[in-house]
């Protein structure tokens, strides 16, 4: 009888991969509009108020969450679902941002 050996690391799979990516996507690509519009001094609409300060901080924020979402979602272990998922999680942000935004749609 042998022994069985068990995996005593948890190791990510592919849908880690891609959640994390997606979600490196999403704040990524939230982050550039509010950091831009901070950094530029112009007020660009948040949940704690239009300011250019909350502004240059939530998109430092959402910076440093995208860059360990990448680091998180392994993507070495599975480059072209992480790619994918990835590109369509930025896909996805920029048309919510170019169509109705956060706030609605301006006139």
């Amino acid at each position: 009888m042998t022994e069985k050996h068990w995996k005593t690391t948890w190791e990510p799979g592919m849908w880690q991969s891609m959640v994390f990516s997606f979600l490196a996507g999403v704040f990524g690509a939230n982050a550039i509009p509010h950091f831009v519009k901070g950094i530029t001094k112009e007020p660009f609409p948040t949940l704690f108020g239009p300011s250019p300060i909350v502004n240059v901080v939530g998109g430092w924020a959402m910076f440093l969450l995208a860059g360990s979402l990448v680091y998180w979602a392994h993507v070495d272990r599975n480059a072209a679902a992480a790619a994918a998922s990835g590109a369509l999680g930025v896909l996805l942000m920029g048309l919510f941002h170019a169509s109705i935004g956060a706030f609605g749609r301006r006139a």
